[in-house]
């Protein structure tokens, strides 16, 4: 089976760190496409200083991927703590930078690195363009910025209205748009709606691409409303907001299927986010299954201090949702 898992963040690196154990067993084909938007950071320095695609995601979707977690992949996610210039770069950004600068080309300082970690996919940014966020919230003002978007959103004076991409006409790079069009499965999630995973679906190549592909179309809902972006968000309105950037229409569908997580964090964790304004997303699994997709509703929380996806039980709703198409497609 083809896998493409689309997003950005943390969220899509823990989920290829998950995916990676099933190839080449279940998946015979696995790749991530990668948002380039962020602007903060030791990322958003480089980007802005040495004029390339924001290099952080995609270093972590590529350490992710490794076929070990050796002393080089340690070394690529290695943070300077000290140094007037380098304090807060990351290693693994400053070494594509470098390669990028080195070879001309952003798409082969990630080929060079993969190659060099081994990893088991690909890894493939959604442009190799310069690109902004740019988002109009509810009070018109418009913001620029992936950081100051979700620093104004923070602010609670207003929510995000539509986003998009400056300059509007970034390309995506075609062997993202021929591996989403020969895929098998597409993950969208989990991650930030509206920084993580909806930037890579601004881009027209993409939005087409996904929009047509026969793939499997899954969205994993987050565990967790995002402060600023999604607050009072249900898991049925993050399918809405995915629905009008593809179809144009909220009540429009273009997925599957939706895993949901059905857990309450432990009161000691639930209380720490309450204070940053952000709660569990609501699961509501009927409102999905009227809207026609097909719910996989279970326990997913991991145990810990942080009410995020467990990889254990992500990756065994994946293996449920692969053998029942398995199954489907035998009969």
């Amino acid at each position: 089976m083809k896998v493409v898992a689309i997003g950005g963040g943390t969220g899509l690196s823990t989920l290829l760190r998950s995916l990676k154990h099933f190839v080449p067993d279940y998946i015979s084909d696995l790749s991530a496409i990668v948002t380039v938007s962020d602007n903060g950071g030791s990322t958003g320095i480089l980007r802005k200083e040495m004029n390339i695609p924001a290099p952080g995601d995609v270093r972590n979707c590529i350490t992710a991927l490794a076929e070990d977690e050796d002393i080089f992949t340690k070394v690529m996610q290695y943070r300077f703590t000290e140094g007037e210039g380098l304090k807060g770069h990351s290693f693994g950004n400053l070494f594509l930078t470098v390669l990028t600068k080195i070879t001309g080309n952003f798409l082969t300082a990630i080929e060079i690195t993969s190659k060099i970690l081994k990893i088991k996919g690909k890894i493939i940014p959604s442009t190799d363009s310069m690109v902004n966020l740019v988002a109009e919230f509810t009070d018109g003002k418009i913001i620029k910025g992936e950081v100051e978007i979700t620093e104004y959103g923070r602010k609670l004076v207003a929510k995000i209205k539509r986003i998009w991409l400056e300059p509007q006409d970034v390309k995506a790079p075609p062997e993202a748009v021929e591996k989403i069009m020969e895929a098998d499965m597409i993950i969208l999630g989990p991650g930030s709606l509206f920084t993580s995973i909806i930037p890579n679906l601004l881009i027209d190549d993409i939005k087409e691409a996904v929009l047509n592909s026969q793939a499997y179309k899954v969205y994993i809902c987050n565990v967790m409303t995002q402060f600023g972006e999604t607050d009072n968000f249900t898991a049925s309105d993050h399918v809405k907001a995915l629905n009008k950037v593809i179809t144009g229409n909220p009540d429009v569908n273009f997925l599957n299927a939706v895993i949901l997580n059905t857990t309450i964090p432990p009161d000691e964790v639930l209380k720490r986010y309450l204070k940053e304004h952000s709660e569990p997303v609501v699961a509501d699994a009927g409102n999905l299954s009227r809207m026609g997709l097909t719910v996989y509703a279970k326990d997913l929380l991991d145990e810990g201090n942080y009410a995020r996806h467990s990889p254990e039980k992500l990756n065994n709703v994946i293996l449920e949702i692969i053998q029942n198409l398995k199954i489907k497609n035998v009969h």
